[in-house]
């Protein structure tokens, strides 16, 4: 049985694809001789869709696009070999930043949950991913429900369980989307004043919403990812020494694909003296580390926790902040700015922040740097879909630990009012079992089975000002109940228990109130944009 599975084009297809695509039958494929706006188009339309990139570039893009110019171009034949200028001064004298000039769009098909993260990781790359709350995961690929299948998995003596476990767990998860579906129709009226479509999609977002939790970690998906040669050479070693035997298969795959479009940038990613001595060195330190670890802590029970623990910030956070907001304006040292900081009265302190934060109609009016001078340390336990979402902000330090069943799942309320409790706990308890007997043999992919509600540990820190792009973004009322509560909490922390109301007080679009249908504002601007002025 082949891991991924391949698409299917006729001739005609075959041969348009053939121009803009690095390779017609493999998960990972360029883009190129697109334009740089449609690449973007693309991409933003592929994580709403269950469509490959392939496809969806057929079905919705090709129309609109002039190809008659580009009959001659055959983007599946890689380069012959680098420019000459980047030869020699990238590769000959290592100019690292060369690297930063060359771009590449690149997509990452049938790609499990597990290794999204591990491809999302780099904070110097864009990523668009295939989102479980817009498309129903009960579809087939080529016959199979859209689980990553491990070769090695598959060949032991769990295989034919692994197969069996994973099928019940996307059965339950399709029983309980259309159950949930038609509960949430029967139950939240539709407003006279929206369209049915409208409706339908918002109720049905609110489903998948409820029950992504059923899907397991070895779920597939799409990620879009645009990114420097320099990024992809980071990525690309983190990969090929991480201990998922997935993502070193697929960084193989990547590699392939990228060298047909940005081959010097990549040279060394496999040299056993460049590339390999890095990634040698990133596998030694991980797993030397890990086993001191396991010696030191190995045997500590895992005792219950808050779901979101402030574990560090600054007592004297909000006067470095005012004096951080005075350097620029100033003509003094930093510390003597903070010395007279410190001597303000209220009303000062107060119009000094006012002033620096200003009127901020929406959310993207975002305070300067001087915010950045604060920082928090937050502990988490959430469950893994959304981690999965948090996890996507890169200017913070974000680590994670192993997702196992031992912290517990989190059911949702609208599972219990659609009478599925009992299925859905049948389905914890199926993906629990699984994950244990693998657990032994194959520690890394017995993550696979993990269903998404069960939670994981992770830690956040982040400075003050991406504090208020996060908390206001995953507060807002499209987003998942999930992650929605995290960021409640953290700002109720920031305030409360760190004392620093007024960076709390400067997220002015931070919303607390949960909506009934959380995407159905959001549908009703995009249809109010479909129908133009």
């Amino acid at each position: 049985m082949t891991v991924y599975a391949p698409e299917e084009f006729t001739p005609a297809e075959a041969d348009v694809l053939r121009r803009y695509f690095t390779n017609l039958d493999g998960p990972v494929f360029a883009l190129v001789n697109l334009p740089e706006v449609v690449k973007g188009a693309l991409f933003a339309r592929y994580s709403r869709s269950a469509k490959s990139l392939r496809r969806l570039f057929l079905d919705e893009f090709v129309g609109e696009l002039d190809i008659e110019g580009d009959r001659s171009i055959d983007a599946t034949v890689g380069l012959a070999r680098a420019e000459e200028l980047y030869e020699r001064v990238f590769f000959e004298y290592g100019d690292d930043s060369v690297a930063q000039l060359g771009g590449v769009h690149l997509a990452c098909e049938q790609a499990s949950n597990l290794l999204t993260k591990i491809l999302e990781w780099g904070r110097l790359m864009s990523y668009l991913e295939q989102s479980t709350r817009y498309i129903a995961y009960d579809s087939r690929l080529a016959g199979r429900y859209r689980y990553h299948r491990d070769p090695a998995v598959l060949a032991s003596r769990f295989g034919t369980r692994y197969v069996g476990d994973m099928d019940r767990l996307f059965d339950a998860y399709s029983h309980a989307v259309d159950a949930v579906t038609d509960h949430v129709r029967a139950t939240v009226p539709r407003d006279p004043d929206d369209s049915e479509f409208v409706y339908r999609q918002a109720t049905r977002a609110k489903a998948l919403d409820a029950v992504r939790g059923m899907l397991p970690a070895g779920a597939l998906s799409n990620v879009g990812i645009y990114g420097s040669g320099q990024a992809y050479e980071a990525l690309l070693l983190r990969m090929r020494a991480h201990p998922l035997p997935e993502a070193r298969a697929y960084a193989d795959l990547m590699l392939f694909e990228l060298r047909k479009v940005i081959p010097s940038f990549l040279r060394r990613v496999d040299l056993a003296d460049r590339g390999g001595a890095w990634s040698g060195y990133l596998e030694a330190t991980r797993t030397d580390t890990a086993a001191i670890v396991d010696r030191l802590f190995g045997d500590a029970p895992v005792e219950p926790a808050a779901e979101v623990t402030l574990v560090d910030f600054d007592p004297d956070a909000e006067d470095k902040l005012l004096a951080a907001v005075c350097y620029p304006h100033a003509a003094l040292p930093e510390q003597e700015v903070l010395r007279r900081v410190r001597q303000l009265g209220v009303d000062d302190r107060v119009a000094l922040l006012r002033a620096y934060v200003g009127e901020r109609e929406n959310r993207r009016h975002k305070p300067g740097r001087a915010f950045e001078r604060v920082g928090y340390r937050f502990d988490v336990l959430s469950d893994y879909g959304a981690f999965r979402d948090l996890q996507r902000h890169r200017l913070l330090t974000i680590e994670w630990q192993r997702l196992t069943p031992y912290h517990g799942f989190v059911r949702p309320e609208l599972v219990h009012d659609a009478g599925l409790t009992d299925r859905f706990d049948a389905a914890m308890d199926r993906s629990a079992a699984l994950h244990d007997a693998l657990r032994a043999d194959f520690p890394e992919q017995a993550g696979y089975a993990v269903a998404m509600a069960y939670r994981i540990r992770y830690v956040m820190q982040f400075n003050a000002r991406e504090a208020i792009h996060l908390l206001e973004l995953r507060s807002s009322p499209q987003g998942h109940p999930a992650y929605r509560r995290v960021a409640l909490e953290m700002h109720r922390l920031i305030a409360e228990q760190a004392g620093h109301h007024a960076v709390a007080a400067a997220m002015t679009h931070l919303t607390t109130d949960a909506p009934e249908l959380e995407r159905l504002a959001a549908e009703r601007r995009a249809e109010s944009r479909r129908a133009g002025p």
